[in-house]
């Protein structure tokens, strides 16, 4: 029970496209009270900024004080030139990214834990030939189109900037050409070592008598093998370069087996959160030990400085161009269609032990296939942006005469054909989507929850409330259709385009548009995405519009490819659980950890992580609010294995009904969180969901609170337009969708049932 000296402290998080300390706090003040300037915790202040007290938390009893503290983390996604050159880096994170959505391995089941073993080495592997892809594709830019062809003595390419007495220079043509190959390459390994220093102690053990079962994000862990893929990925950057030209046999031969020792390397190095790393890892990380990695670095340099050398003067025509991409393109080509097929067994074996018995609206995207899906859309983009930058810089250059590698004339014919695919799919998609709509509008149906929260609504209001419920609900339900669409469009481009290249076909002449529509697709791209980071850079307010893809991609720690963006979330799910404690530390003091949406992830991996840590009297003195969440339509459907709906429902029965789910209908991103199944009888709202024991069954029929929201299990169900104003509390009219959740009149009595004082 809750003593005379009682305090909340609310913690709040919030989610993406960032947010202001002062909106975070609700204040018109804000000023830091923690952190180290990365990761901020701020509070609530006067006029003087001085830290003040949040508004009194009102409970049926009597009114508790209440401390109000916000986490600011999107200073490590947004803002600054480096950061706006991660988007650069895009399908480096997406493959990266395939790896968290791999299907979970099941405890004891040694087939199941061998086709993972596999996938994420071939998801390694496939890591490792991107990047030596995009060196490749660089060097073709610089080394090919510009130092060997446009640069040549006699070239009317840019003659009257660079005169042939210094292209005839000795020296000047390869450095030209290798330079800047060479610093993208240790751009990466640079970026690639960027980490977050973590401002709080490591977490204790575990407390002896907690439930041993893995709790959510329990796999959110820093991978030790990251240096070393880092030194592998560098080692076959620095190899490909000596490649392209085609040098010396020595050469040849030093490069291709630098290539191969990467490759083994990526191939064998075990994963310390699946696999036994005192097994066949533990040799291997003593085999690629510091000495040996900076050994292999110093050699690799060495064989590109030699190859600068030896290309002196600098052919005209670079024959190992074309070899080089395509074998590079039409191995990451086999990798992923074995990582597919890998992936099938795999998935069965998860569906078997971990969702077969799940309504099928909580079961895994595409039934836990959703990994290869994205690896394909990475190693497409990857192909497609680097063939776009270099068909940019030709049309640049003005030249007719630069020549560019065969294989990207395939690339234009399967951007061109994807790109008129997922146009007939689209008008076909919102063709039959307009048409459902104008027929459910025209029987004027209302989803059951609206049909309850606004039944005293003025009509107008309702039919407002039913269409932001029905778009809502439906951009929620089809997000990942339009990924499969995208990649079942790509894929079957590539398709077409692998065939063509085999039987060394060329493009019809009715297939000629298609070619010229991947073209303009192309430079595009390359245009657009350049475009964006430059206007990021130049005016850090636009850096949001690339932070929100940080946001989403850059919280996963780097696992399957070392060269994508720090982790946020190892920085940040320790300092908010140091916080906490360090408030629990007070017999007096109830936590509530409040995540908005994106940020509803992070809050429930921390609770998570003081469920297992503190004793049973601190856990006691634990909740958690989320709002806006996407923790039953999103997170546990794309990532099985990290959020699974197992682990969600074992830690609502840790929190005994100290978990409080804010939701609207209307919010695009967020949605139900521990309901589901919901449905009127009797003019009562019933449904399935989280029971506070920790199984999942029935639930008694919602009631209604003061404020006209209606609570299901742990959801609260928010009416969108609210129903009237609060005395008190800020005013919001209209339709407010993902936002304004602080400002609800339900969000007080959702606090103080997760402090335990209702």
């Amino acid at each position: 029970m809750p003593g005379s000296d009682t305090r909340v402290v609310e913690l709040r998080v919030h989610g993406i496209m960032g947010t202001t300390a002062e909106s975070l706090v609700g204040a018109v003040a804000a000023v830091d009270v923690a952190g180290d300037g990365v990761g901020r915790i701020v509070r609530p202040a006067d006029r003087l900024l001085r830290p003040g007290p949040g508004p009194l938390l009102r409970t049926p009893d009597r009114s508790i004080p209440r401390v109000i503290e916000g986490y600011l983390w999107s200073g490590m996604t947004s803002g600054g030139l480096s950061k706006s050159t991660w988007a650069l880096m895009f399908p480096f994170t997406l493959a990266n990214l395939a790896h968290w959505m791999l299907p979970p391995v099941p405890h004891d089941n040694r087939p199941a834990a061998a086709f993972g073993l596999v996938a994420r080495s071939l998801l390694r592997l496939a890591a490792l030939l991107l990047t030596v892809l995009f060196v490749t594709q660089v060097a073709v830019v610089s080394l090919d189109l510009l130092a060997a062809q446009c640069l040549a003595p006699g070239a009317a390419c840019m003659s009257g900037l660079v005169p042939d007495w210094l292209r005839e220079l000795r020296g000047f043509r390869p450095v030209v050409g290798l330079l800047p190959a060479l610093l993208v390459v240790l751009l990466l390994a640079r970026v690639s070592a960027v980490t977050w220093s973590v401002n709080a102690p490591p977490l204790p053990s575990p407390v002896p008598g907690n439930r041993p079962r893995r709790m959510p994000g329990a796999s959110l862990v820093a991978d030790p093998d990251t240096p070393t893929l880092r030194a592998l990925h560098t080692v076959a950057g620095l190899a490909v370069l000596s490649l392209l030209p085609s040098g010396g046999v020595w050469q040849r031969v030093a490069g291709l087996t630098l290539l191969v020792l990467a490759a083994l390397g990526v191939l064998l190095l075990d994963d310390p959160t699946g696999a036994t790393p005192h097994r066949a890892g533990r040799w291997l990380r003593v085999a690629l030990g510091r000495v040996t990695r900076r050994v292999l670095l110093f050699l690799s340099v060495v064989l590109v400085i030699s190859t600068a050398v030896s290309l002196d003067p600098l052919p005209n025509e670079l024959t190992g161009t074309d070899v080089t991409i395509e074998g590079t393109t039409g191995a990451l080509i086999v990798v992923c269609v074995l990582f597919g097929l890998v992936v099938i067994p795999a998935a069965l074996l998860a569906r078997k032990e971990f969702w077969a018995e799940q309504p099928r609206e909580l079961r895994p995207w595409a039934g836990g296939w959703m990994s290869p899906i994205v690896l394909v859309i990475a190693a497409l983009l990857g192909g497609g942006f680097g063939a776009g930058v270099a068909i940019t810089v030709r049309k640049l250059l003005g030249s007719k005469g630069l020549e560019l590698p065969a294989g990207y004339e395939p690339v234009t014919l399967l951007w061109g054909a994807s790109a008129a695919f997922a146009l007939v799919i689209g008008l076909l998609l919102g063709s039959i989507t307009g048409v459902h709509r104008w027929r459910r509008n025209r029987r004027g149906a209302q989803p059951p929850e609206a049909s309850l929260l606004h039944a005293d609504s003025p009509p107008a209001e309702q039919a407002t409330a039913t269409r932001a419920w029905r778009n809502a609900r439906f951009q929620r339900n089809h997000l990942h259709h339009v990924l499969l669409a995208c990649g079942v469009a790509l894929s079957l481009g590539a398709g077409v385009s692998i065939w063509m290249r085999l039987r060394e076909v060329g493009p019809p002449e009715w297939m000629g548009p298609f070619s010229a529509v991947g073209v303009f697709a192309l430079g595009f791209l390359a245009a657009a995405l350049m475009r964006a980071v430059y206007q990021a850079i130049r005016r850090p307010d636009l850096s949001r519009t690339l932070g929100i893809l940080a946001d989403l991609a850059c919280f996963w720690p780097r696992e399957a490819h070392p060269v994508v963006p720090p982790c946020y979330a190892l920085k940040v799910i320790p300092e908010l659980t140091e916080r906490a404690a360090e408030h629990l530390q007070d017999r007096s003091t109830r936590v509530v950890i409040t995540g908005h949406s994106h940020g509803s992830l992070i809050a429930v991996v921390a609770v998570s992580r003081l469920m297992e840590t503190l004793p049973p009297e601190d856990r006691e003195r634990v909740g958690l609010v989320t709002a806006g969440s996407p923790l039953q339509w999103a997170y546990p459907r794309a990532f099985p294995s990290v959020v699974p709906h197992r682990a969600l429902a074992e830690l609502h029965g840790e929190l005994d009904g100290r978990w409080r789910a804010l939701c609207r209908g209307t919010d695009p991103l967020g949605g139900a969180v521990t309901t589901w199944r919901r449905q009127v009888y009797d003019s009562k709202m019933i449904g399935m969901g989280f029971r506070p024991d920790g199984s999942s069954g029935p639930l008694a029929p919602a009631r209604a609170t003061d404020s006209g929201a209606l609570v299901l299990g742990s959801d609260h169900w928010l009416p969108d337009p609210q129903l009237q104003p609060v005395p008190g509390l800020r005013w919001s009219p209209g339709v407010r969708r993902h936002g304004d959740y602080y400002a609800d009149p339900e969000w007080d009595e959702a606090v103080a049932i997760a402090a335990g004082l209702m």
